[in-house]
């Protein structure tokens, strides 16, 4: 992967992006998402915000090498903190992390969000903690895909601030849109999901020491769900 062929993860990410967007692209990497969206003349500037060294060094490079330090600024800094009210910015992607990474990031730089950008999220693992925080900051999931590479599967939710907005616990377990559609793919990864929960459940009652009640009753209860939902 590289800024002219991104990854499939990053061309669905990259396909949710508003037109003439200024983007806020947070652990950006190699900063391959915003370099590919302005050499296609599809955003009109990037900020890559980065808050490891190497990483930051590896976007300034390949912002330095497509010659677009005039529309892509590279800044170390910690999550949203790489944000200043001047860039006026209206979209916001967080790519490639933890689900409860993402909402801390957004939680944590909440100051820094003015309500008028759309988020583009791709968590890996952890969409439930993810949406739980959306829903309580208003926040209306427009869109949601589930996408398999590379033997995982990675999901995308896209939201933007729309008043107060009320999920059911289903619902940000699986995706209020993910439920509706139910597409073969969402279906095959909640299959590979149910296993999962299958093995574990078996392992605690053969193991000897004993299983918090509270965990065990929720990871029967997911594995319940997911029975009804591919039943």
């Amino acid at each position: 992967m590289n800024e002219q062929t991104l990854s499939m993860r990053l061309e669905r990410v990259a396909a949710h992006m508003p037109a003439g967007a200024r983007l806020a692209d947070i652990g950006s990497d190699h900063a391959y998402l915003p370099v590919a969206l302005l050499r296609r003349g599809a955003i009109a500037m990037a900020v890559a915000g980065e808050v490891a060294l190497t990483p930051f060094s590896a976007a300034e490079r390949t912002v330095g090498e497509n010659g677009l330090e005039q529309h892509i600024s590279v800044r170390l800094a910690n999550g949203l903190a790489a944000i200043e009210p001047e860039d006026g910015i209206t979209a916001i992607s967080l790519c490639g992390m933890g689900g409860e990474t993402i909402r801390d990031i957004l939680d944590s730089g909440k100051a820094r969000l003015s309500g008028q950008e759309r988020l583009i999220l791709q968590p890996n693992g952890g969409e439930q903690p993810l949406r739980q925080w959306l829903m309580e900051n208003d926040y209306r999931i427009l869109c949601e895909e589930v996408l398999q590479e590379n033997r995982f599967y990675y999901e995308i939710i896209v939201a933007e601030r729309a008043g107060p907005v009320k999920y059911t616990a289903k619902q940000l377990y699986f995706g209020p849109l993910q439920l509706q559609a139910r597409t073969p793919i969402f279906l095959a990864k909640w299959q590979r999901l149910l296993r999962q929960k299958q093995k574990t459940l078996t392992s605690f009652a053969k193991a000897r020491q004993a299983v918090p009640e509270e965990k065990l009753q929720d990871i029967a209860r997911q594995a319940r769900w997911i029975t009804e939902l591919l039943a």
